[in-house]
């Protein structure tokens, strides 16, 4: 099987970098070349796969994409910060790995720039980032992945962890505000000023928890403990204790056949719902990823083996001598006031497309399967 993989990722490599294959979002709606975080989980997760394999093929191939886009005095094709988006701060992590490795002055300018955006960005009263500038006062668990792990980089490489306390205590915000006391999962978005049409008027949070969402959120949690210094015990212990209840908390709702997750988790056997990829694979990594690093019991390896086969099993096909990978929800969100349709209920999730060979699924499944080549050699 793993060969069939190997194969699969050939293909996508094919790509060209203002128009990829596996950008569907972009490509449906005909967007221009642009800095965004579903380019950037796959530059990610090929950045991973060669960290895991030495294969200098996965590295050429990110560095030719990335070159497209980062110029060389560190300005970024399709990249504004006067946008405040955290989506758009995301794919910048990889040019840590760039500049350690080849040592070109851009990418360094490049990070410095988009870290201003971290300066300036603005916050919920509460102290968390916006999650973007056109959804005001609102935090999303997807916003969690976008800018922190980023955020924890550049403290730890750069700035001598001075914001540590910072990067923490957004975490135990979303937490006190988000999660669900009686099941342990965490609601999609929350809006601090509680007016939003999605929000209850009372709590601030949207009506379900969505898949993805809570994916993001753990691998935000494990990226984030692998970036933070060691020395720095307690706040690297805090993202731990927050990262193994998250996903023992999910773990409860996995379905007992495919091992892996469902849309809307918590309603395995509501009309419409279905096994969602991209949040299964998320699930998947942050498993493995934190075995490896020591954040969960290594018993966990054999939970986060079953996603990532359970996964293959459902979803990855051969259609005319063709491998795809389905099952992932192309796009959710919530509001903003101008689409009512986005209003967090569960008709809404079943709502969006289930498509094949996006990668908002397989940058994580890809993710997912470096983890796995890691923990089986």
């Amino acid at each position: 099987m793993y060969e069939v993989i190997d194969r699969y990722i050939e293909k996508l490599m094919t790509s060209k970098p203002d128009k990829p294959l596996w950008n569907i979002e972009a490509i449906k709606q005909g967007k221009k070349p642009s800095w965004n975080y579903i380019d950037g989980c796959m530059m990610v997760s090929l950045l991973e796969l060669f960290k895991a394999t030495k294969d200098e093929r996965y590295l050429s191939f990110v560095k030719s994409f990335v070159d497209f886009y980062v110029h060389e005095d560190g300005t970024i094709l399709g990249y504004s910060k006067e946008k405040y988006s955290t989506d758009d701060v995301s794919e910048t992590r990889v040019l840590f790995d760039l500049y350690a490795l080849t040592k070109e002055e851009k990418y360094l300018k490049a990070i410095h720039m988009v870290y201003d955006q971290i300066l300036t960005h603005p916050r919920t009263k509460e102290g968390n980032f916006w999650h973007k500038k056109i959804y005001p006062n609102q935090v999303w668990l997807d916003g969690l992945y976008m800018m922190q792990p980023f955020y924890t980089r550049y403290e730890t490489e750069l700035n001598k962890m001075q914001n540590y306390t910072d990067i923490v205590n957004q975490f135990k915000n979303v937490r006190e505000l988000m999660k669900d006391s009686k099941t342990g999962l965490y609601y999609h978005g929350y809006d601090s000023s509680k007016k939003m049409f999605w929000a209850d008027p009372k709590t601030g949070l949207s009506k379900n928890f969505w898949l993805r969402s809570l994916g993001w959120f753990t691998v935000a949690m494990i990226d984030v403990f692998e970036y933070m210094n060691e020395q720095m015990f307690d706040e690297r212990h805090s993202i731990m204790e927050m990262f193994k209840e998250t996903i023992d908390s999910i773990l409860k709702y996995q379905d007992s056949k495919s091992k892996m997750f469902y849309q809307v988790p918590n309603f395995p056997e509501k009309e419409g719902n279905y096994l969602e990829t991209s949040g299964s694979s998320m699930i998947a990594y942050a498993i493995l990823k934190g075995v490896r690093l020591k954040a969960l019991p290594s018993r966990y390896k054999e939970l986060g083996l079953d996603i990532f086969n359970g996964i293959c099993d459902t979803y990855l096909s051969t259609k005319n001598e063709d491998l795809n990978l389905g099952g992932i929800c192309l796009v959710a969100g919530l509001g903003p006031e101008s689409n009512l349709r986005r209003d967090g209920s569960y008709e809404y999730y079943m709502s969006e497309p289930v498509v094949e060979n996006d990668a908002k699924g397989v940058g994580p499944f890809i993710m997912a399967y470096t983890e796995v080549k890691r923990i089986t050699n």
